[in-house]
């Protein structure tokens, strides 16, 4: 049983409402539909709070083509962080990479290549024969990398994607999804902050050959900061694009458009819709005291409740004030108290509609009390179970 715990909300909705009132002067604005886009389908996505701003056939799957390259680069981002791989590695360039087509970083035959050269080769050029060196380098064939990309996408939650090998060179059992190459992005900017500055680099010379990034929104928009783009006849011209803005971070996905110039321009439209009309404001820190509760044969009289990440929602610029927060809390809370276990949930909403549920749990763990203190909190909690 759950109830409503009266004081506890007053205080969460009296620190809420200072913030309601801080981010929210201005008079609610009118929010228009989201602009026509020249794609076959597209998401705009926030990265902080992972909600969709807009999108068109989100959820189909299309030939990702090189957007496939992020995988790629993130499981090595990936192996880096866990320190089964290192940036000075030296990799061994076999014949079937050498011999890969397409766009290429131009490694050589039996030569051996840095790692972190490689990975630069992978985002900045999109190199086709550096993302196969890299695959086999990591699980000794591209095959056995893909059933790797394959494990990572289901744990991102990338239900609409399945890879067969580690460039998007066509192949009819590849593809993916805006929504899954958003949550990708994500996951790339969030989890690897180290390695993301890679994304931005506007060119990079391997071989005495210097190779532009194709994301020509990094020449025009100084706050965009990647992330790839990729193109087969089947695909069409994509990108996926991420820019910040005062303090908000904005994923856009274009799939199908016309030309480089088309997918530059169709990604900046999105950008411009979302980061004008859109706000993200930061409500809750992690581990903040949410809530201070009462604990029945413990240790400790009471225990402390708050979020485990931090909250925040995306919502239409001008209508913070339409912005409530409640809780509901466990009413009976007996010891042993475990760091991080749940014992109720805090809802945002909106004008009446909820926007974010996230849980409350205990941010200190609380031991069992002594044997009289037991024996008196559960005398409590019986005639108190009468009333």
């Amino acid at each position: 049983m759950t109830r409503l715990i009266n004081k506890n909300i007053v205080r969460s909705l009296v620190m809420f409402a200072a913030i309601a009132t801080t981010i929210g002067t201005h008079a609610a604005q009118l929010i228009p539909a989201a602009p026509k886009i020249a794609a076959t389908s597209y998401i705009i996505m926030d990265a902080d709070t992972g909600k969709i701003i807009a999108q068109k056939k989100a959820k189909q799957q299309f030939p990702p083509a090189s957007l496939t390259k992020m995988m790629t680069s993130y499981i090595t981002e990936y192996e880096l962080t866990k320190g089964n791989i290192s940036l000075d590695d030296q990799v061994l360039v076999s014949e079937k990479a050498w011999r890969t087509k397409g766009s290429r970083m131009f490694i050589k035959e039996g030569t051996q290549v840095k790692l972190e050269q490689l990975l630069n080769g992978i985002i900045i050029q999109s190199g086709n024969d550096a993302s196969v060196a890299m695959a086999e380098y990591i699980a000794g064939s591209e095959s056995a990398f893909a059933s790797l990309m394959n494990q990572h996408a289901k744990l991102l939650g990338m239900d609409n994607t399945k890879f067969s090998n580690a460039t998007g060179l066509p192949s009819e059992d590849h593809y993916s999804s805006p929504y899954d190459l958003a949550l990708l992005a994500r996951a790339i900017i969030q989890k690897y902050p180290q390695h993301y500055g890679i994304y931005s680099e506007k060119y990079f010379t391997y071989n005495n050959i210097r190779q532009p990034n194709r994301n020509k929104l990094l020449w025009s928009d100084k706050t965009v900061d990647g992330l790839k783009t990729g193109y087969t006849d089947a695909a069409g011209y994509c990108l996926v694009a991420s820019a910040k803005r005062d303090g908000m971070r904005l994923i856009t996905v274009v799939l199908g458009t016309k030309s480089e110039d088309a997918r530059a321009r169709e990604s900046q439209k999105l950008l411009a819709y979302g980061f004008r009309f859109f706000r993200t404001h930061k409500l809750y820190e992690a581990n903040q005291q949410l809530s201070l509760i009462k604990v029945w044969g413990g240790s400790e009289s009471q225990v402390s409740l708050g979020l485990a990440e931090p909250l925040a929602v995306t919502i239409p610029r001008g209508q913070a004030k339409g912005l409530k927060a409640t809780m509901d809390i466990n009413d009976e809370v007996t010891a042993p108290v475990i760091a991080g276990q749940v014992y109720g949930v805090v809802r945002i909403t909106l004008e009446g509609k909820e926007v974010a549920t996230v849980p409350l749990v205990a941010l200190n763990a609380v031991e069992e009390g002594g044997f009289f203190k037991k024996i008196w909190d559960s005398i409590l909690l019986f005639f108190i179970g009468l009333l």
